[in-house]
């Protein structure tokens, strides 16, 4: 009677695995094939995973196959940005359309004007870090109703910070925008609208 084959062995996953598994939860967070706490609960699981089969188990109903027989994970066509800076003095920025968001946004400005509409932006993830360096000029936040903000951590000193949302709002929230650093002789502005079909 011929013997079973062996078990094939169970293979370790390294950091760089949990890293690509990550990525592959925050691009269906970004296009709304998981929601914010699963992908939450997800990333928790992934940090604590120590085989790929565990890693494998957190993507399969993603459409994420493994790429190879050796249990490597599939990633987004364009991985996430991590980070992107915005610098500019005396003059004007505006970022609005299909931009792609990284996951920290920092923004370094002196005496210019700054517009940031979200509402068609590509996400890369559950939350949006805008973190703000600037001395002068106004920032001006245009989000989509599925948006919500958080200015708790940014400072301003001589300077205004509004926040006008719609209290009649009941949209689920699937991106969180929080606000740090520090803004001096200038003005915050948040606001929401639909974007366009």
């Amino acid at each position: 009677m011929p013997e079973d084959p062996p078990n094939p062995p169970v293979l370790r996953a390294s950091d760089a695995d949990r890293d690509r598994t990550i990525d592959v939860l925050r691009a269906a967070v970004a296009d709304g094939r998981l929601f914010p706490e699963e992908f939450d609960e997800r990333v928790e699981q992934a940090l604590a995973a120590r085989t790929h089969e565990a890693l494998a188990a957190l993507t399969a109903d993603l459409g994420r196959a493994p790429a190879d027989g050796a249990g490597a994970l599939a990633v987004p066509a364009e991985p996430p940005v991590e980070k992107a800076v915005i610098r500019q003095k005396h003059s004007a920025v505006q970022r609005d359309g299909r931009w792609r968001l990284p996951h920290r946004l920092v923004v370094r400005t002196a005496w210019s004007g700054v517009g940031l509409d979200l509402t068609q932006a590509v996400r890369s993830g559950p939350e949006l870090i805008v973190e703000l360096r600037v001395r002068g000029g106004s920032v001006v936040l245009t989000l989509a109703p599925d948006m919500g903000v958080d200015a708790n951590d940014l400072v301003a000193k001589f300077a205004g910070v509004e926040i006008a949302r719609d209290p009649d709002n009941d949209t689920p929230e699937t991106l969180h925008v929080r606000l740090v650093g520090r803004i001096k002789h200038g003005g915050v502005s948040v606001r929401w609208k639909t974007p366009p079909q």
